[in-house]
């Protein structure tokens, strides 16, 4: 009777990195990487070397040196003798703003656009079409420049609200749109829990957090229960109670009030303001790759078989219900991945904000901070570790959103 044995283990080779297809894939990645390591390594050294030789060294001791001029449209606390490094903080929040901004209102945009280009209705069609061939199809710098100067020819000045009977009245005396910009009330604590106003909104952000993850678990039991018995718990009021409660509560002992814009002088006081060039560069950036998103929600939305709308329609529901229920949830798996690439866009088109003084991550260090210090090498630098690190992380969360979306199979 013969016995079975485990055939013997193949000593490893020199040439199996060549000839055997297990360990060729590695073999080259590791060549390639070796290579670009030595090519990064010799142009960096190079780049060093030719410095030295002109008299120039890299430093980056320059960003604390006073800034010398100011940024009108700013987040924090900034004037002119703050550190360029503090001016650069400035551009990335006013870059962080505007992209956030003009991310969910382009989605907004994009999304009703695509809906409504596939409707019955021949006229509505056509306005989204029209819609989405004219603003795709001229450069986002030509809207900016338009968008700012019908605001800046259209609006009136802060003297026209001046007077016993003003050519310009405020809209329910709280908001003033004027040439200069759009004066919005701003709310603030009284009493806050903190002696830093800044610490009361990270409070309240917390509170919105808790109640997200709250009404998320009340929505998996409800799914859970659903799924039991067939039938789905009303969660409408408690939704209610877990967003509404506990944020007026956390408001009323905080002693929330507002401040509101007021005319003083040549111009309005108090209230928060949203510059000109802010608006303008947010709706150009917003309606421009709004087109975008609307021709990906109408590819993704023509994915979805016919037939998925016919069975939803057979049971009952309505086309709002079926478009909402049935089509878009299906659809995302289509639209999130060019989103993903239009969100990237939209950051990196925020640095035309240049061109109507909007001071962004570009105007600050990349431009008054290169002009007075000279260093060009140093803040190109920096530039473009802002960009490739804010890309990679719109890229990481959209990710794992799309990741939570797309057809999961037994």
């Amino acid at each position: 009777m013969s016995t079975l044995t485990d055939p013997p283990k193949e000593q490893f080779q020199l040439s199996m990195l060549i000839n055997d297809t297990r360990y060729r894939s590695l073999t080259f990645q590791a060549i390639a990487a070796l290579v670009l390591a030595l090519a990064i390594w010799y142009l960096g050294n190079n780049l060093i070397q030719n410095l030295r030789a002109a008299g120039l060294n890299i430093s980056y001791s320059f960003l604390g040196d006073p800034s010398g001029y100011d940024i009108n449209q700013r987040l924090v606390e900034y004037d002119s003798q703050s550190s360029h490094a503090r001016a650069a903080i400035v551009g990335i929040l006013n870059t962080v703003l505007v992209a956030f901004l003009a991310c969910i209102t382009a989605t907004i945009f994009g999304v009703i656009a695509g809906v409504l280009r596939l409707s019955n209705n021949w006229l509505i069609s056509k306005i989204m079409a029209v819609y989405v061939e004219v603003f795709r199809n001229i450069p986002v710098l030509i809207w900016i420049i338009i968008i700012f100067t019908i605001m800046t020819a259209v609006m009136p000045g802060p003297r026209e609200f001046r007077g016993a009977e003003p050519t310009a009245s405020m809209v329910l005396d709280l908001f003033a749109f004027t040439n200069r910009g759009v004066y919005i009330p701003m709310p603030w604590f009284e009493t806050g829990l903190f002696a830093s106003a800044g610490m009361n909104w990270v409070l309240v952000l917390a509170v919105l957090a808790g109640s997200f993850f709250v009404m998320r678990k009340v929505e998996q039991n409800a799914t859970k229960k659903q799924e039991e018995t067939g039938i789905r718990p009303n969660t409408l009021f408690i939704g209610l109670a877990v967003w509404i409660l506990p944020i007026v509560l956390l408001l009323f002992v905080m002693g929330l009030t507002w401040e509101v814009p007021e005319l003083k002088g040549f111009n309005f006081k108090g209230g928060i303001k949203i510059g000109g060039p802010l608006i303008a560069l947010w709706f150009a950036l917003s309606i421009y790759t709004g087109a975008f998103i609307a021709e990906n929600v109408r590819a993704g939305i023509q994915a979805i078989s016919k037939g998925q709308t016919e069975a939803a329609a057979a049971l009952g529901l309505r086309p709002g219900r079926i478009m909402n229920l049935v089509v878009l949830p299906q659809a995302l798996r289509v639209i999130i991945p060019p989103l993903i690439s239009n969100f990237l866009n939209i950051t990196k088109n925020s640095s035309l904000a240049i061109a109507v003084g909007y001071a962004d991550i570009t105007a600050t260090l990349g431009g008054i901070t290169l002009n007075q210090t000279g260093r060009a090498i140093e803040c190109v630098l920096l530039l473009m570790l802002f960009y490739l690190t804010a890309s990679l992380l719109i890229s990481m969360a959209m990710n794992v959103y799309n990741a939570s979306v797309k057809l999961k199979e037994r």
